[in-house]
């Protein structure tokens, strides 16, 4: 049987065409060729890389260059070369379009930024430290140095980035984001995998902005603790007391549950808004319980516990709320178990560094 190149990709959808039945599958046919950068790939390079959907022509002498992870990757397929006999139809890798050197993980936009950075002309350069500087650009080639080990490319990246960020910014444009740039995550997520601590503190000090005005309490929770930003987690938490009890109903997430292996697809789907449902539910009927203050947390996890636990073993009517999760739900008990003892366990850590 033949079988089709590794970059041709098969999909099936289902069409209502002339006599094709509604229930039979009608097979298409979607090619992803891969095509040429339009600057970067070189006439006179000597390397071919393939970047997502993307073929690069670039000199192997300029990757190597600052002593990146290419300048060792080509040595080992140098010395891989010169120790194997056996011939390669399609040529050595990187070598020509049919053979090219795939790089994985990585997206042509970042890939392109470093060979901006690599070929760029000085005016180019100084461009990038001024007002009018493309953050988006210098935000992947921050990332794609880091990950490849261009440790001078790098600094200067982040150097460029720390510096836009830093700028003074004007009342009106308190809670300023980059539009076109990369999203205040994103400079969080780049600061703390390069370990750049001045960026790190820009980005912070923009989400005390959005904090101090209630924006995205939950979002920068949710960041804080991923990426085990103490300060930003201080800041987030401290907002959400002051905003009051209100905004912690509001920001209030289920926990999330293991799925049954039955529980796929829409059905998962179907099971997740049931169990959001449920767990809205569960905190209503704590709150006409037992009137708890607003900040404790404990109390109204403990709270929304036994309520789940009531509704699951059916000791109270559940009105259909579990109707959509047929499959898990026992599992939502051991998943509010294991938030109350995740917070238990850690609730001096909540309130440290709250200023």
């Amino acid at each position: 049987m033949a079988h089709l190149p590794s970059d041709v990709y098969l999909t099936t959808s289902f069409m209502h065409s002339g006599d094709v039945s509604p229930t039979t599958p009608k097979l298409q046919l979607q090619l992803s060729i891969p095509h040429h950068d339009p600057t970067y790939y070189i006439p006179d390079g000597n390397t071919v890389l393939l970047v997502e959907n993307t073929l690069f022509r670039v000199h192997r002498s300029t990757l190597t260059k600052d002593k990146s992870t290419f300048d060792s990757m080509f040595s080992l397929d140098s010395d891989l070369r010169s120790s194997s006999s056996t011939s390669v139809t399609a040529g050595p890798e990187g070598e020509s379009d049919d053979n090219p050197i795939r790089l994985q993980g990585d997206t042509a936009q970042e890939f392109r930024a470093l060979l901006w950075a690599l070929y760029a002309l000085p005016h180019e350069l100084t461009l990038a430290l001024t007002p009018k500087a493309n953050t988006s650009q210098l935000f992947n080639l921050a990332r794609i140095t880091h990950k490849y080990e261009f440790r001078s490319i790098e600094a200067w990246a982040l150097g460029a980035l720390t510096t836009i960020y830093t700028r003074p910014v004007h009342s009106s444009s308190a809670q300023v984001e980059d539009v076109e740039g990369p999203s205040l995550v994103q400079l969080t997520e780049l600061a703390s995998l390069c370990e750049q601590r001045e960026l790190l503190d820009a980005a912070t000090l923009r989400w005390k902005r959005l904090l101090a005005s209630g924006k995205d309490i939950a979002l920068a929770v949710g960041v804080a603790e991923r990426l085990n930003l103490r300060t930003l987690l201080g800041f987030a938490y401290h907002a959400m007391m002051l905003q009051g009890r209100d905004v912690w109903d509001n920001d209030a997430e289920p926990p999330a549950i293991s799925h049954s292996p039955r529980c796929t697809g829409g059905a998962q789907a179907r099971c997740n808004q049931a169990w959001a449902a449920l767990w809205r539910s569960t905190l209503d009927m704590g709150r006409q319980v037992l009137l708890l203050q607003y900040a404790d947390v404990v109390g109204k996890l403990m709270l929304a516990e036994s309520v789940t636990k009531a509704l699951v073993e059916r000791e109270i009517p559940t009105q259909g709320m579990l109707d959509g999760m047929p499959w898990c739900k026992d599992n939502v008990l051991a998943a509010v178990a294991g938030k109350v003892k995740e917070v238990q366990e850690s609730l001096a850590d909540y309130f440290t560094d709250v200023v």
